[in-house]
């Protein structure tokens, strides 16, 4: 998600506040917020994926690949 996106949903958010906002505006609002969502989503699976857990008896788990995608979190 670029600033101009962000900057986007920040001027539909304002305008929705002050005068309210056309069908095509509510629309295009929608859209971005599901990006918006989606990208940071992304970004903390990513930062999930990449932590090292260090159990007790010495040994390094990684996280990302324990709770790969189609396994559960217990």
């Amino acid at each position: 998600m670029n600033e101009e996106k962000i900057a986007r949903i920040n001027e539909l958010a304002r305008k929705s506040k002050a005068e309210g906002l056309t069908e095509e505006e509510k629309k295009e609002q929608a859209i971005l917020r599901q990006e918006f969502i989606a990208s940071v989503r992304n970004n903390l699976k990513s930062q999930l994926d990449n932590i090292d857990v260090v159990n007790p008896d010495g040994s390094i788990e990684n996280l990302g690949e324990k709770y790969a995608e189609g396994k559960k979190l217990s």
